[in-house]
């Protein structure tokens, strides 16, 4: 099962300037739990916004420049490659930028969604989905407080009918 995890602004916004326009603790706290012990799948871009390898998690940069080779993380070039990479892995996730959500999106299963509940100004936008192919199998909504900026909503998507295999694709 390929897995998608992404926090949006109601507005569509995941990012400005390659870094995330708010603070929410949950939502990052969310991520750590679900992502720790599996392959994370990130643009160069959004690998180089955090920084460094994330501790616990095998990191795939998908990235066209080939003299890219940070320490202690895999690369790939494609998609097909980086699942490849994490094939072992019952399941991978892919954690952005915009452009890597827009290619993975036909070829995910679930889709780990944060809903920030505000309009936040940003340069990086998550694809529209069709609402069609997804079916909302768990809620959880968590208040605005002192350790998050705004009030948001944690949904988990499934993928009404089968995906066809990515790796079969180019």
């Amino acid at each position: 099962m390929v897995s998608l995890i992404a926090a949006v602004s109601e507005n569509g916004v995941i990012g400005q300037n390659n870094q995330l326009p708010w603070r929410l603790s949950s939502d990052l706290r969310r991520f750590r739990e679900l992502t720790m012990g599996h392959h994370l799948i990130v643009g160069r871009r959004t690998f180089e916004s955090i920084g460094r390898p994330l501790p616990g998690r095998v990191m795939v940069v998908l990235t066209r420049k080939v003299d890219f080779r940070p320490a202690r993380v895999k690369t790939a070039n494609s998609l097909v490659q980086a699942l490849s990479l994490a094939s072992a892995d019952e399941q991978p996730f892919i954690g952005g930028g915009s452009a890597l959500f827009q290619q993975a999106l036909p070829h995910v299963d679930r889709i780990y969604l944060t809903t920030v509940h505000a309009n936040i100004e940003g340069d990086s936008f998550f694809p529209d989905i069709d609402v069609n192919l997804w079916a909302v199998k768990s809620t959880e909504w968590h208040p605005a407080d002192t350790n998050d900026e705004y009030a948001s909503t944690f949904e988990v998507l499934d993928r009404v009918t089968p995906v066809p295999s990515a790796k079969s694709t180019s």
